[in-house]
């Protein structure tokens, strides 16, 4: 297998040299591996890949020749084969002809209420077949399978970006604002949203007016003015956890430009889509809530508020009521966003996704009606257009 390897990335013009590839067998008799997919991945890429050029070679050459791990078994001693591997070989695989021949329940009604039925019906685990909640099959409901609308339960993270509904707690991170690199040109993005005002008591020096002043009386005349201050106000949004996962760093090198930019700046962190709750730390989001009714109620409507998220999510996360993955939603998520608008007339949605994908994901057409085709990419070109609408 190892062999095979070794001269897939040969024909798919990875530059491996056969010194690379004894030291790689060498760092896998020794443990480095230890058996866990990702390290056996992240080591192999590092003895066989010098130029990150090849990368991507890489990386289709490894998901082609340990598709499925069902082959790295003849690799290792079956007896200390880790569970971790057994429970991966057993995910379901189907190629994109079968998965369309898997139909979808019939909407959101008929989904949960056939989830409430064969929970009442179930009495035991359940691996395959179409209509149990199990893992590996091609039911709605469960881990590890394939079905093109369902309730993911007990799965670690996505694997078809299908679901639903997430019967799964989940933890996410917050951003990190001190992150500096790449933040320059996104600071001079939004700069185009700043606007100065003089506030307060009279205390900085207004160095004209003094000249002026003491040219004209003959004497030292001092004039003093209040302090000059950002004057806008921002209130960001934050999509956090799930298909965003990908996004993390351009997040963070926005939020970390904005904290420096924007003098008076709040901010909050929500999932997929605008709910009756939000949280300012995510490692405190179910003990800590704040309500979003608060929040409509603590920001003047001089706020400039500005989403970030890939909008990426079933449409009825959007549309109806219970349609949040994680919880029971007694307001459908189109509802808040329609009072966000009300509220906050300078409002815009910012999607990390490339505009020319937009198209294929139903619910990114949803947000951007809701926002009145609002939406920018979070590009820095996007970022210039969203600076320039909220400015209006």
């Amino acid at each position: 297998m190892f062999t095979n390897f070794f001269l897939e990335l040969r024909k798919a013009n990875v530059p491996v040299s056969l010194k690379e590839y004894l030291m790689l067998l060498e760092a896998i008799k020794r443990g480095l591996a230890e058996y866990r997919v990702d390290d056996f991945y992240y080591l192999s890429r590092a003895a066989l890949v010098k130029d990150e050029r090849h990368l991507d070679r890489f990386d289709r050459v490894f998901g082609h020749v340990f598709k499925g791990l069902e082959m790295l078994a003849e690799l290792f001693d079956v007896d200390n084969i880790p569970e971790e591997w057994l429970r991966k070989m057993a995910e379901l695989h189907l190629s994109e002809e079968e998965k369309a021949e898997i139909e979808a329940m019939g909407g959101w009604e008929k989904l949960m209420e056939e989830l409430k039925k064969r929970l009442e019906e179930q009495k035991g685990r359940h691996q395959g077949g179409n209509k149990w909640i199990g893992t590996a099959g091609k039911s709605p409901y469960g881990a590890y399978g394939y079905n093109p609308e369902g309730v993911r339960i007990g799965q670690d993270g996505n694997r078809n970006f299908s679901a639903v509904k997430v019967w799964d707690k989940r933890e996410f991170k917050n951003l990190d604002d001190s992150l500096e690199l790449g933040t320059r040109n996104i600071k001079v993005a939004l700069r185009r949203l700043r606007r100065f005002a003089r506030e307060g008591a009279a205390e900085e020096l207004d160095l004209p007016d003094t000249i002026r002043s003491t040219a004209k009386q003959g004497w030292l005349d001092i004039k003093m003015v209040p302090e000059r201050h950002n004057a806008v106000k921002v209130l960001l949004f934050f999509d956090v956890g799930g298909s965003m996962s990908p996004h993390v760093k351009v997040c963070e090198e926005l939020f970390s430009a904005a904290r420096t930019e924007f003098k008076h700046l709040e901010y909050y962190y929500f999932h997929n889509c605008l709910y009756e709750y939000v949280w300012r730390d995510n490692k405190r989001r179910h003990s800590e809530p704040e309500s979003t009714w608060d929040v409509l109620h603590t920001y003047g409507s001089d706020y400039k508020v500005i989403f970030i998220g890939d909008a990426s999510m079933s449409p009825y996360e959007i549309a109806m009521p219970g349609g949040s993955v994680e919880f029971w939603n007694e307001e459908a998520g189109e509802v808040w966003l329609r009072r966000i608008a009300e509220t906050f007339p300078h409002s815009v949605w910012l999607n990390p996704v490339p505009k020319r994908h937009w198209q294929y994901t139903p619910s990114v057409g949803m947000i951007s009606d809701l926002f009145e085709n609002r939406m920018f990419e979070l590009t820095l070109g996007g970022l210039d257009e969203a600076m320039k609408e909220l400015g209006h």
